[in-house]
C-alpha cells in the first residue's frame, strides 16, 4: 500500500487545517464526552464544571509536556540548533511519556486549586486518553511519521522513502486505542473494586505493555534509542514502556493493599 498523504487536511481562508490538530481536538473532545458519560460511575462526586474546565489544563499539560518531552528525549541537538523550530506541533514530534508528565502536573495543579481528589479524578479521565491515542497514531500514519521497521508482509506500507514497511502506527492505534479503551471500559463498567487510583494503573500498566509489543515493530526514534537497540536489544521506548508498566504495577499493589482488598459488586 503506497501511503502519500498529505498532512494538511483542509484549509480555511488561507490557513491550513492539519491532521495532526484534528487528531488532538477528536481524541480531546471525544474523551470529554467519555468521561462525562462515565462520570455517573463515581457516584457523581464530579460536578460537570470540574471536567469540562479541566479540558484547558489537560490541553497544557498534552502540549508542552508532549512537546518538551520529544525535544529532549528523543531530538534535543535538533531543536537546540533549531529553537524557533519548538513551537510548530503542527509538523508533529510530540512525545507521549513528555505529555502524561504534563498531564500529571497540570492534574495536579488543578485538583489542588478544587480540592478533589486527584486519584480519583485521573481514574476518570484515565478510561477516555485511549481514544485520544487512537487519533494521534492515525496522525502518525498520515503524516507518515514514527515509521516501523523494513517488512515484505502481505499488508506492508510504502511511504516517501519507497521502504516496504511494517504499519506500526496502526498497530499502535490498535493495541494503545482500541484494546486499551475496550480494557478501561470493562473496568469501568464492571467496577468490581471501587479503590482510588486502580484505573490510573490499569491505564499505566496496560498502556506500559501496549507500548512494548508495538516497538518490536517500529524504528527507534533518536540514535541513542537505536544505540540501546543494539547494545541491549530494547530501544528507548520499551525502557520507557517498562518503567510505565512498573509503575502500573506498583500503583495497584499499594492501592489494593491499602485498600484491604475491599471488594465491592455491582
Amino acid at each position: 500500500m503506497l501511503c502519500n498523504f498529505s498532512p494538511i487536511a483542509f484549509s480555511i481562508a488561507g490557513i491550513n487545517i492539519h491532521w495532526y490538530s484534528l487528531a488532538y481536538i477528536f481524541g480531546i473532545l471525544i474523551a470529554l464526552q467519555i468521561t462525562l458519560k462515565l462520570s455517573k460511575q463515581f457516584g457523581d462526586i464530579f460536578s460537570a464544571k470540574d471536567i469540562n474546565d479541566f479540558v484547558s489544563y489537560a490541553i497544557c499539560g498534552i502540549i508542552i509536556g508532549g512537546r518538551l518531552g520529544h525535544v529532549f528525549f528523543y531530538d534535543f541537538a535538533y531543536f537546540l540548533n533549531n529553537p524557533a523550530d519548538v513551537i510548530k506541533v503542527w509538523h508533529g514530534g510530540m512525545s507521549f511519556y513528555g505529555g502524561f508528565i504534563g498531564v500529571i502536573i497540570s492534574t495536579l495543579v488543578f485538583c489542588k486549586l478544587r480540592k478533589i481528589s486527584f486519584l480519583q479524578f485521573m481514574d476518570l479521565w484515565s478510561i477516555g486518553v485511549p481514544i485520544g491515542l487512537f487519533f494521534g497514531r492515525i496522525a502518525n500514519f498520515i503524516n507518515g511519521e514514527l515509521l516501523g521497521k523494513p517488512s515484505n508482509i502481505a499488508w506492508n506500507v510504502v511511504f516517501a522513502d519507497g521502504i516496504h514497511r511494517h504499519p506500526s502506527q496502526i498497530y499502535e492505534a490498535i493495541l494503545e486505542g482500541v484494546l486499551l479503551f475496550c480494557l478501561m471500559l470493562i473496568f469501568a463498567k464492571i467496577k468490581y473494586i471501587k479503590i482510588k487510583g486502580l484505573l490510573c494503573g490499569v491505564f499505566c500498566a496496560g498502556y506500559g505493555i501496549a507500548r512494548f509489543t508495538a516497538e518490536f515493530f517500529r524504528e527507534p526514534d533518536s540514535n541513542f534509542s537505536y544505540t540501546l537497540l543494539h547494545i541491549t536489544g530494547l530501544n528507548l521506548n520499551q525502557y520507557f514502556s517498562l518503567f510505565m508498566f512498573a509503575l502500573g504495577l506498583f500503583v495497584l499493589i499499594v492501592r489494593l493493599k491499602d485498600a484491604k482488598h475491599t471488594i465491592i459488586a455491582v
